[in-house]
């Protein structure tokens, strides 16, 4: 007994004598995603000069720039990096008009993990099909709000016009602060001096651009991967926990569970994986998990506010803004359809349909991942050029 009481005590000390070094290094990896951002930023500036917004006249289409977001977001599996990226990329001159379809297939892309998470209940009946209905109901929903929002989007552009006229008043108010003490630039600038050094040597302005971006996109990678595993390890139980004190208390509170723990383990897919082995064993209903994975949908935006915050000068503005982008389409998209009881029931619907197929036959999965995050991209490059 008493060696028991022992190793749980070590066990207990030792996540607390290395959690300083834990979030030191978050602290040191938040730095780095910011320089990273601006790398982007500066890179595609370098690149393109005053020409940036031609080097994205491929993507004129919003259906490309839907599938550009699908696809990247699908192959790197992290939306946070996937948006990220975007606001650097705006920063750089791509259009806001293309990048607000970029943010959302983005949203659509994240959902493969907890999808593939999903498999490992794959032997037993029963926990698949509650598994596979709990992963699928996020892909189901991001596709009703494209669905619905893309078009009102591309006939109205409410989320351009909400999220610029925000970002005016918010870059307003902090330029105040900005403009007199530069705070971002100067906490930037040593990386800024070191990423450019580095590249100096390469002939041209072009190529040292496009070595920024590849930096910038790989500094990126690496700090999400990277701070998604100190986070998991230092906040993982604990969000465990505020999983089951919360989840079965109500749509609100299971939208402000799935909010907070995906800022604290900064990547919706983990939450989501999280979740669906919980599911899948019969811990919690569909009908619990659909609103924690739409919670997901707005903790994930915070990766992109922070990046946003990255970007000083002229385009300070419009990095806030398709940041904002991200998180009205979120926000809009649980409002319309999650608010209204005729358009809430549609995601699960088709999640429970998409479970008793896979149930009945591994070759539906194997075809909704191939069809959903591979052909599906392919399909809509092809008829964006007819």
């Amino acid at each position: 007994m008493t060696t028991n009481v022992e190793t749980l005590s070590d066990q207990r000390s030792e996540p607390t004598s290395s959690r300083w070094i834990s979030w030191l290094a978050v602290v040191v990896l938040i730095y780095l995603l910011l320089a990273g951002v601006g790398a982007i930023g500066d890179g595609f500036k370098a690149a393109a000069g005053d020409n940036a917004r031609e080097l994205f006249a491929f993507a004129t289409n919003p259906l490309v720039g839907l599938t550009i977001g699908l696809a990247a977001t699908a192959l790197i599996q992290s939306s946070s990096t996937v948006t990220s990226i975007i606001v650097g990329l705006v920063a750089g001159g791509l259009p806001v008009s293309i990048a607000i379809p970029m943010i959302m297939g983005a949203n659509i892309g994240t959902s493969l993990t907890s999808t593939i998470v999903s498999l490992g209940h794959v032997r037993s009946g029963t926990e698949f099909r509650r598994a596979f209905a709990a992963a699928t109901v996020h892909d189901a929903f991001n596709f009703t709000a494209v669905a619905i929002l893309l078009p009102i989007e591309l006939l109205l552009h409410p989320l351009e016009r909400v999220s610029e006229a925000l970002a005016g008043l918010l870059s307003t108010d902090a330029s105040l602060d900005m403009d007199s003490v530069n705070f971002m630039d100067t906490l930037l600038a040593p990386a800024s001096e070191i990423l450019e050094a580095s590249v100096s040597w390469l002939p041209g302005p072009v190529w040292t651009g496009v070595a920024l971006i590849i930096i910038g996109i790989g500094t990126i990678l690496f700090v999400v991967t990277a701070i998604g595993k100190i986070l998991r390890r230092v906040m993982v139980g604990r969000a465990k926990r505020i999983m089951h004190a919360s989840i079965g208390r109500g749509p609100v509170s299971g939208i402000a569970s799935g909010a907070v723990i995906t800022v604290l383990v900064q990547s919706s897919s983990t939450t989501t994986a999280l979740i669906v082995p919980l599911a899948g064993t019969g811990v919690f209903s569909l009908k619990q998990v659909y609103p924690f994975t739409l919670g997901t949908n707005i903790g994930t935006c915070v990766t992109a506010l922070l990046a946003a915050t990255a970007i000083a000068g002229p385009t300070a503005e419009v990095a806030l803004q398709i940041a904002l982008v991200h998180l009205l389409f979120n926000l809009l998209g649980i409002f319309i359809i999650y608010a209204l009881p005729f358009l809430r029931g549609i995601p699960p619907g088709i999640a429970k349909t998409l479970a008793r197929l896979a149930e009945r036959s591994k070759l539906y999965v194997v075809g909704y991942i191939g069809g959903v995050f591979f052909a599906l991209p392919l399909l809509m490059i092809g008829f964006s050029q007819l």
